[in-house]
Parts: structure tokens; sequence; C-alpha cells
């Protein structure tokens, strides 16, 4: 039986998270550069001139990407663990994060471009 309960559970698992964390910023180049391009992106977000939910939408389909590659990420460690020899599923699976990546990525560009539209001076 699980004797962690309130606060313990959630302090454990709050660990966990930052253990997980950890070990995709040490072991995943993509998540370090996407978390890279996150930040400038706050920093960019914070100087434009518009609304509040414009700029939560600018951030949060940078962070969405971020979840993704993590997500990726963690199909990529399970496929590996099962074996690294070539199987037509582990493929696909990885090419299907990989994906997932991809079209977070494109909606985070379609979501700057169409709100940051009206700054672009031609």
């Amino acid at each position: 039986m699980n004797k962690n309960t309130g606060f313990t559970r959630v302090y454990k698992a709050a660990g966990y998270s930052l253990q997980g964390l950890r070990q995709v910023w040490v072991h995943e180049a993509a998540f370090r550069q996407e978390s890279v391009l996150l930040l400038v992106g706050i920093v960019l977000a914070c100087l434009f001139d518009i609304s509040g939910i414009e700029r939560i939408l600018l951030i949060g389909s940078l962070v969405l990407v971020v979840i993704v590659e993590i997500l990726n990420s963690a199909i990529e460690a399970i496929v590996d663990r099962v074996g690294t020899e070539h199987h037509e599923l582990s493929g696909r699976a990885k090419d299907m994060g990989s994906a997932a990546v991809f079209i977070a990525l494109c909606l985070a560009g379609f979501v700057w471009l169409v709100i940051l539209w009206r700054f672009i001076p031609w």
C-alpha cells in the first residue's frame, strides 16, 4: 500500500518531475535548443505592444513545443530501451514523435506570424 499521501505525494511527484527535466536537459540537444527558443520568445513576447491574451498565445505556443519535445524524448528513450536493432514499429514510433514536434513548431510559427503580422514593415 502506498503510504505517500497529501503533501508527501506532491513533494515526491515534484522531485520526479525535476529529475525528468534534468534528464531531458542533459540527454536531449533538441530540448536545450527549444528551451533557449522559449526563453528568447518570452523576452520578445514581453517587448511587443500586444494584449495579454496574445502574449499568452505567443508564449504558450512555445511552451507546447517544449512539452511535445519532452514526450518525444520519452518515446525515443523507451523505444531504445526495448532494443536498438531496427524494427518497423520502433521507427514508426520515433517518426511519429518527431512529427508531433514538427507540428507543434509549425503551430508556434503560425501563431507568432499571425499575431505579429501587423509589426512587419511592408
